[in-house]
């Protein structure tokens, strides 16, 4: 049952039990949590970043959730007006009203600025449906594709649509966000690198596929990823699952498995494709992968050495030279906002108690 009106915690109320760390803005995939909040029945509002004027520490679309208990998960800024957003996620719950906020440089409420100079607005609208918004999201998920959102500043209604090219043009005070697949990076190997990667992958919210030929059935104690694949190498490369959200690296520190997965990876929508190895090597691998017929845009695409030069030495720091390359070049989702604002309402308390409208320091 949804938690009737009049037991919504109060600002002072949230005030009270505000987090003494910010550990809601170390979670960029709320999806697990709002699940969990929908299945037990608790109204939820989510908070979308949906504006931006000069600095912001988060980016167009990034979204918070706000419980009906109080509890948060998410950011919108860094820090500065989580506190406050969710005083008004609350408050858009009790009267049933969305609204747009409107903070930093310039802003009519001075209770609440911004660190970094810029102004954001952000929109608050309680879910109408928390189970059917994140089973959507799920099912998306499920199926590796695109999700767009259609939302109205105005009325809070929502709308989705499969990809971008299937849905009717936006309105002017429609924001427009699209949700893509989870980054998934497909390994092929079973040194060192390849352990530190899987450790460490998951942290940044990646899905991490194992190919490890002929490997043991259990993976190392403690070490947990989403796919393990110890069939032969030719097989487990074939069914190797690619798509544009996935990257692709060969860690073996054999030349001949290499190639085989490159043959198979760099023509590919694998958006990132590398391979472990000396710079030395370099030249030598481009020629095989010449001689074996891959066309040369395909060849043109290979991280070798893979991960960006930090001067990496342990199987960690490759590790994160690895996943940092990834991050550069993974695609992105992309949201628009409205032309202008203007014509929309602007709404908010603007008077906060103080540990809901502080910048961290």
């Amino acid at each position: 049952m949804s938690k009737p009106l009049n037991t919504l915690p109060t600002a002072e109320a949230l005030a009270a039990n505000w987090p003494p760390w910010p550990t809601y803005g170390t979670v960029d995939d709320t999806l697990p949590t709002l699940e969990r909040w929908a299945v037990a029945g608790h109204r939820v509002a989510l908070a979308t970043l949906v504006n931006i004027v000069g600095s912001s520490p988060r980016p167009l679309g990034s979204e918070m959730a706000i419980c009906d208990t109080g509890e948060v998960v998410g950011y919108v800024s860094g820090g500065c007006v989580e506190g406050a957003v969710a005083a008004e996620a609350m408050n858009a719950m009790q009267t049933g009203a969305p609204r747009l906020l409107d903070y930093g440089a310039g802003s009519p409420v001075l209770d609440v600025q911004l660190t970094c100079g810029g102004r954001i607005a952000i929109f608050v609208r309680e879910l109408a449906d928390p189970v059917d918004h994140a089973r959507r999201l799920r099912d998306a998920r499920a199926r590796r594709a695109p999700l767009t959102l259609y939302v109205d500043l105005k009325t809070g209604a929502q709308r989705y649509a499969p990809t971008p090219a299937q849905a009717a043009p936006a309105a002017g005070h429609i924001f427009v966000q699209t949700f893509l697949p989870p980054t998934r990076v497909m390994l092929v190997g079973n040194n060192p690198v390849a352990l530190a990667l899987c450790e460490i992958a998951p942290a940044l919210g990646f899905e991490i596929g194992l190919l490890r030929p002929y490997g043991p059935e259990a993976l190392p104690a403690g070490l947990k990823v989403d796919f393990y694949d110890r069939r032969a190498l030719d097989k487990a490369v074939a069914d190797m699952p690619i798509d544009a959200w996935t990257a692709v690296y060969a860690v073996t520190h054999h030349a001949e498995d290499d190639q085989t997965v490159l043959i198979r990876a760099l023509p590919s929508p694998a958006f990132s494709v590398g391979v472990l190895g000396s710079k030395r090597k370099v030249q030598q691998r481009l020629h095989a992968l010449s001689a074996a017929q891959l066309p040369s845009a395909a060849i043109k695409r290979l991280h070798a050495p893979a991960g960006l030069d930090i001067h990496a030495r342990g199987p960690h720091e490759i590790a994160l030279s690895i996943l940092a390359e990834i991050i550069a070049t993974q695609p992105r989702a992309s949201c628009t906002a409205p032309a202008d604002l203007a014509g929309l309402t602007t709404s908010g308390d603007g008077h906060y108690p103080a540990a809901l409208a502080s910048c961290p320091v």
